[in-house]
């Protein structure tokens, strides 16, 4: 499967922000416990180029690792050259989608109203990341499938397991987890287990909505 079918399939990335180098095991291990698939490291935490390396490494490759928060053609470049498998920004950037197109690495980019998704769906996006969603929540997600009923949607921003749910039957194609799944006293603490269920729980919403609709 391409990126793009084996989101779909998984459903889940998570978003990694102000990761400590000492977390990354523990990140790892529950990312291959739990089967999540995709992760991103965010380019404004400390070090991120490294930590995106280092990561990449620990995956053992039953994980793709990304960088995220990324603006400019430099960051994109340097991103790659650290292992990132896919880019997320919250902006389109016309330039970053050619280039990653030529990189051969998919590209994320952050829209929210008709007219950015539009753009950015045509502009070379693998998946449209709509930021900041939690302000408008799922019903504005069925606003946009009327007319865009098969461009590829990424819910991100507030997603909890009292409304992954919700995102998903309104027409998310996935969905980004952030610090309230990656709580910083959990990674912190190496707290495996709390990680674990939380990413389990996720995971089993996920379970439950595509064996609705298989």
């Amino acid at each position: 499967m391409n990126f793009l079918e084996s989101l779909r399939c998984s459903r889940l990335i998570g978003i990694l922000r102000g990761i400590e180098a000492a977390e990354l095991n523990t990140l790892a291990e529950v990312c291959t416990k739990t089967g999540l698939e995709f992760v991103e490291i965010t380019l404004n935490t400390k070090d991120a180029l490294t930590k995106i390396s280092q990561l990449r490494e620990l995956s053992r490759g039953t994980f793709r690792v990304g960088a995220g928060t990324v603006l400019s053609l430099r960051q994109l470049q340097s991103a790659v050259d650290a292992g990132a498998q896919f880019i997320v920004s919250p902006v389109f950037v016309p330039e970053m989608a050619m280039a990653a197109s030529k990189l051969a690495v998919a590209y994320i980019p952050g829209a929210l109203t008709p007219n950015e998704v539009w753009q950015s769906s045509q502009g070379g996006a693998c998946i449209t990341k709509l930021f900041p969603i939690q302000y408008y929540g799922p019903s504005y997600v069925r606003e946009l499938r009327g007319p865009f009923g098969d461009i590829p949607l990424l819910a991100c921003g507030g997603i909890r397991p009292d409304n992954l749910g919700d995102y998903l039957e309104a027409g998310a194609d996935a969905a980004a987890l952030g610090a309230s799944t990656f709580k910083r006293e959990w990674l912190a603490t190496s707290n495996l287990t709390a990680l674990t269920d939380a990413l389990t729980q996720m995971k089993t919403i996920v379970q439950a909505f595509n064996s609705k609709h298989r």
